[in-house]
């Protein structure tokens, strides 16, 4: 999701897939818009897309709330003209001319040069208003874009929106900021363990899943702000001082000051409440930081 340049990644995986009824990936990305949308109430929000996800029965939730879809779709996605009122007797149609691939080639070509996805690129890109047959005939604005480098033109994308005041370029430079998240659900996945759901009861899962969520954010949100009492975490590495503080670092930092703390038994098993067993121990530990 994107808000005026801010934005917010929403994996997945945040959602749990219920036990039973409908558990597809498109049913549980609709229930996981749903459940933040009240956030973003009455705000200008644009949702940056997967390919994977850019079907009917997932857009129109979004576009319903008042959001905004930016995402890419298949090469051969099959657009129309909007249609030209006839005067004559007959119901209206709805559909007008289709747009074939050689329609969209003659379209006029804009050439610009950008920063996208980490280094300068040269960027071909065509745009029209259309109608979008998989989306029942609703209004979008596509752009036929190519990147441009050393060994020539790049595989063709074709990106959507269904914000038809968007210039073609705003759509490629929104829809690029999308590459940003890609690091971040690496690293849970395969750094943060959230492909190994060990866990049998959903609620230990839902637990354990916010667990791992806070554990990722938590040096992110530090290194970010880099405040003096952040300093202290940063002592581990003193060769690394004068350079720049970093989520890692900050990590590492918390390891140490908390390794030997046991964590563990903080959580009672008879009032099944997790807690520091004995406050003055707690004081005495953060006396100690």
């Amino acid at each position: 999701m994107n808000r005026l340049g801010q934005n917010t990644a929403l994996p997945l995986l945040f959602r749990l897939t219920p036990e039973t009824g409908n558990r597809s990936k498109l049913q549980v990305a609709k229930t996981l818009i749903r459940s933040v949308s009240q956030q973003f109430k009455d705000k200008a929000v644009t949702v940056l897309v997967d390919s994977w996800y850019m079907r009917r029965c997932f857009i129109q939730a979004p576009v319903n709330k008042g959001f905004t879809i930016i995402g890419q779709v298949r090469i051969d996605t099959v657009f129309h003209q909007p249609p030209v009122a006839y005067p004559g007797r007959g119901r209206p149609r709805i559909y007008g001319t289709r747009l074939t691939k050689k329609a969209m080639m003659d379209l006029p070509v804009e050439t610009t040069t950008q920063t996208l996805y980490g280094r300068e690129q040269t960027l071909h890109y065509r745009t029209q208003v259309a109608q979008a047959r998989f989306l029942k005939g609703q209004l979008i604005r596509f752009v036929w874009c190519e990147f441009e480098d050393d060994k020539g033109k790049k595989r063709p994308r074709l990106l959507l929106s269904t914000d038809t005041n968007l210039s073609g370029l705003d759509i490629i430079l929104a829809y690029e900021k999308r590459c940003c998240i890609e690091p971040m659900f690496n690293q849970l996945k395969n750094a943060w363990g959230m492909k190994q759901a060990w866990q049998q009861k959903r609620q230990v899962l839902h637990r354990w899943v916010h667990l791992i969520a806070l554990g990722y954010i938590l040096p992110q949100l530090l290194a970010i702000q880099c405040s003096d009492k952040v300093q202290p975490l940063l002592k581990h590495a003193p060769w690394q001082m004068n350079t720049d503080t970093t989520a890692g670092r900050i990590r590492q930092g918390l390891i140490k000051h908390f390794s030997h703390l046991r964590v563990r038994d903080w959580w009672c098993m008879k009032s099944r409440k997790f807690q520091p067993p004995d406050s003055n121990k707690l004081m005495e530990f953060e006396a100690f930081l």
